[in-house]
This record gives structure tokens, C-alpha cells and sequence, in this order.
């Protein structure tokens, strides 16, 4: 078998999927690329960081359960999981973990973090130290900072919090340059002319290095507290209409680049519709709308959005929490069309072939968007039995992702095999064809080498971005197109 060089590129429009927050637990990555059969550009944590607090680093619900009766905010911190790093933290614990499954996967990591913005110096720059191996990811800070419902917003003004995004950008550039920073500040106010509080975050604005908004199509504000139910006087829930959300991110974007003379990339960082107020059939339809003009748009103005969220223990998933066991999901009529979509050109990483390659080759791993890796062309006489890769000598312990047909499949270290024929289950031949097996080698560890044992003390530089895998031999694939052995077939 040949090899060619292929180089994984940026999608039309990149899709990001929520996992875990205030509303849900983290899902492991194996079952959601087993559900979607195809990775995301990145996966979002959401997690929180107020180390000088008394309770800290206790989840605020677990620390003040009678709280939990006045809703999901009514704490002295955001109810997300404890952000366990910064200053003497732990590297092994929550969300460390988890962004090691991510990058291993493929995926760049998108972590929102709500940070006490009156902490010094010092504790933003642990923080920045903690995510220097972690390639090209995405830091969103102290998100829908105009807004009145998180606690930073209770402790500091907004003035306050725009230099506290500034500061902490800046300390990020220096120490962890491989992060890109995101500001999720007002969306455009049609009456107004201008972007929410636009004066007050210019500054954040211009020193960010992406532009976000969060918008849904349809939420219940008032979960898990109160039900959605015609008058019932509450004013806690509200569906928009989906052009309309449409038109307003889109004129966020261009008020943006009009305010600050700049073009920065913009992304919707949490967008999805409520089951609680539309029912999941109507909840379907409208993301369907947005997402079929989001690509029919020549403009293509959007540059990634994250979907909130896998699971959800209230209706804003592709699956809701089983109430009799949270480690179970059960699928929503979203979770199909998300996936149709999601597996669309548009949204889609494509794979671009370079030209011939001779073994042995390093492969590059530069994150979800740049990565270089090999391809082998496959025939195919009709649909088959069996395809599956077998892994022997180096590849048996390297980190792998494959890609096939547009699915996706994960090669674990250690692993010996991988089966493809899940493409043929969902995909029937018919007749003779040529295809593409691609293969990809993100970090086996899920950080970057660092060239010194100690990360914290090495010199920014390629190391921060890009890591390489040397590929000695290809692996051994397995095409059978006949039953090994078979009496009759029962097609009745």
C-alpha cells in the first residue's frame, strides 16, 4: 500500500459540543463519537474558580444543599464543577482529566471558566501555567459578563470585570500563547444601534482574540425550580423567533468589526432551544432552521458555534439525563438531525490530500483545524463483510484517530484493532468503489512535549502548538467481501 500526506483543515463553519455544566455531568468522549460517529472541532467544559472563598474548592451545591431550593444560581459561586488547578491545584484532577480525553480524541478543548475577578496576579498566572501543554485551545472567561445572574457579576462592576478580562488576557498572551481568548460580553440591540455595554468592554473587545455571544432559541430560565406551564405567572421561560436570533448575532458581528476598526473570528459560544418551552419535536425544527440558513448564508459570517449540550438534566440536550440513573441518556429527536448535520460539508473538517509520502513519516498534530497525517487508498469490489485495521509492531502503541467515509474511529494506545464496518451499516455500497482510510496521531498523553521536564519553565515555542508522531509502517487492513461460511440467508 502507498501513502499520502493529507492536512486536516478548518471547516466552513466548525461545531463545538457542551459537555457538562451546572445542568449535567461530563460524558465520556468513546460514547459520544460512538452516537455522533464523527469527532467535533472541540468539546466545552464549564467550569469555576474562586480559590479564597470558604468553601472552595467545593462545589457550591454540594457545600450549601439548603441553597439548591432558590435555583441554580442562588449560590455564593457559579454551581459548576471546581476549576482544581491554579496555585498549588491538582494537574490530575477535574477538568485536567477530562481535556486529556478530549486532545487525545482530536479535539481542541473550549474550557469557560467564571474566575473571582478581584484575585491578583499571581493566581491568573498559575492558571496560565496550567494550560500550557494543552495545544490550541479556547479559554472563555467570566462568559455573558453584561449579564446580572453570575456572581462575579454580584462582586465587581462592569468596569471592573472588562479590565479584569484585559488583565487576564494579557497574562495568557505572556505565559500560555497557545490559549486563545474569547470574550462572550452583549449581543446587538437593534434600538440602540450598538452592542450591549460596547463602550464599557471596547477595550476587552479589541484585546481578545475571538468575539462570542450566547443565545438560545427557546430557554427556560427557571429550571429545575419551576415547571414551563401557560400563565403561570412566572415569567421564567420564552421562545424567540429563530430569525431573529439570526439577524442579531450576524449584526453583533458587524457592529463589532465597526467599533474596533478589526475582523476577529465570531462564534456563538452556547446556542441550542429548550425542550421545557417548545416540546422536543418544535426544539429540533428550529435548530434545523438556523443551522440549514447558517450554511445557505454566502456570507458565511459565523466561524464555529457550541451546541449546550450532549446530556442535559432538563431538556437542552441530544439526550436528557434517565432521572433513575444519571449515567444513562436518553436520545432526543435532536440528537439525529444535530448528527445529520454535523456530518454536512459545511460543517465538516475536510481532509485535503498533499502528495506521496515515504515511510517512516512524522505525522503533526497541530490541533482539530491544521494537522497533517497520512491516507491509504482502499478498494472496495461491493459492500463488504468485514473491514477492519489491524495495528502491529510501533502503531500497536500509538494514539490514532481515523478517519473513513466521514466517520470517525478512535485507536487507543495498546489497542489492536479497529472495526469499520460501522460506515457500512448506516452507508450500503452499490457496487465497486475506491475510498480513503486517513489516519491522524493527536498526543498519546493528550499535552504537548515539552522540551524540559518541568513545563512551567520552558520557553514558549512550536512545542506549545504542535506535537509529531513517527510512523514507521502502515497498518494491515482487512477487507472481506464474502461470509466465511453460511447455509442459507434469511431474508424474510
Amino acid at each position: 500500500m502507498k501513502a499520502n500526506k493529507v492536512v486536516l483543515k478548518s471547516a466552513q463553519c466548525a461545531l463545538d459540543m457542551g459537555d457538562g455544566s451546572e445542568r449535567s455531568f461530563y460524558v465520556n468522549q468513546d460514547y459520544i463519537l460512538n452516537k455522533m460517529k464523527k469527532v467535533h472541532r472541540g468539546i466545552s467544559l464549564m467550569y469555576t474558580y474562586y480559590p479564597k472563598d470558604a468553601i472552595w474548592p467545593k462545589r457550591a451545591s454540594i457545600a450549601l444543599p439548603e441553597n439548591k431550593a432558590g435555583g441554580a444560581w442562588n449560590f455564593p459561586y457559579e454551581d459548576y464543577f471546581p476549576y482544581e488547578g491554579g496555585i498549588n491545584g491538582n494537574r490530575e484532577a477535574e477538568p485536567f482529566c477530562y481535556m486529556k480525553e478530549i486532545r487525545r480524541r482530536g479535539m481542541d478543548v473550549v474550557l469557560t471558566l467564571t474566575v473571582d475577578p478581584t484575585l491578583e496576579d499571581e493566581y491568573l498566572i498559575g492558571i496560565a501555567k496550567d494550560l500550557r501543554p494543552y495545544g490550541r485551545m479556547y479559554l472563555r472567561i467570566n462568559h455573558e459578563c453584561t449579564g446580572t445572574w453570575f456572581c462575579f457579576n454580584r462582586r465587581a462592576d462592569y468596569k471592573t470585570i472588562a479590565d479584569f478580562f484585559v488583565r487576564f488576557a494579557k497574562i495568557l498572551k505572556k505565559h500560555a500563547p497557545n490559549v486563545k481568548t474569547i470574550l462572550c460580553a452583549g449581543m446587538f440591540m437593534k434600538e440602540e444601534g450598538k452592542v450591549e455595554m460596547e463602550d464599557i468592554f471596547l477595550e476587552a473587545h479589541k484585546v481578545c482574540d475571538i468575539w462570542s455571544g450566547d443565545h438560545y432559541l427557546s430557554l427556560h430560565w427557571g429550571w429545575p425550580v419551576s415547571v414551563c406551564e401557560k400563565g403561570n405567572g412566572l415569567n421564567d421561560f420564552a421562545c424567540y423567533d429563530v430569525d431573529e436570533v439570526y439577524d442579531q448575532a450576524k449584526a453583533t458581528l458587524h457592529r463589532l468589526r465597526e467599533i474596533t476598526g478589526m475582523n476577529k473570528p465570531f462564534v456563538l459560544s452556547e446556542l441550542n432551544g429548550d425542550g421545557d418551552v417548545t416540546g422536543a419535536f418544535v426544539q429540533s425544527n428550529m435548530m434545523r432552521h438556523f443551522m440549514n440558513r447558517l450554511e445557505k448564508d454566502p456570507e458565511h459570517w459565523l466561524d464555529a458555534f457550541t451546541f449546550y449540550q450532549f446530556r442535559d438534566d432538563g431538556r437542552l440536550g441530544l439526550e436528557i439525563t434517565d432521572p433513575n440513573n444519571s449515567s444513562v441518556g436518553i436520545e432526543q429527536p435532536m440528537l439525529a438531525m444535530y448528527r445529520n448535520q454535523l456530518h454536512k460539508p459545511f460543517y465538516s473538517q475536510p481532509v485535503v490530500s498533499d502528495g506521496e509520502v515515504q515511510l517512516p513519516y512524522r505525522l503533526r498534530w497541530g490541533g482539530a483545524e491544521d494537522s497533517e497525517g497520512l491516507s491509504i487508498d482502499l478498494h472496495f469490489e461491493k459492500q463488504p463483510v468485514f473491514t477492519e485495521v489491524y495495528f502491529d509492531d510501533d502503531l500497536l502503541e500509538k494514539n490514532l484517530m481515523l478517519e473513513f467515509g466521514g466517520y470517525w474511529f478512535y485507536k487507543a494506545p495498546g489497542t489492536k484493532f479497529v472495526d469499520l464496518m460501522t460506515y457500512f451499516y448506516d452507508n450500503e455500497l452499490k457496487g465497486p468503489c475506491d475510498m480513503k482510510l486517513n489516519i491522524f496521531a493527536p498526543p498519546a498523553s493528550g499535552l504537548n512535549d515539552s522540551p524540559v521536564a518541568d513545563y512551567d519553565k520552558a520557553e514558549n515555542g512550536e512545542w506549545m502548538t504542535d506535537t509529531y508522531t513517527e510512523i514507521k509502517t502502515l497498518p494491515r487492513v482487512r477487507l472481506c467481501f464474502e461470509e466465511p461460511e453460511i447455509v442459507s440467508r434469511y431474508e424474510d
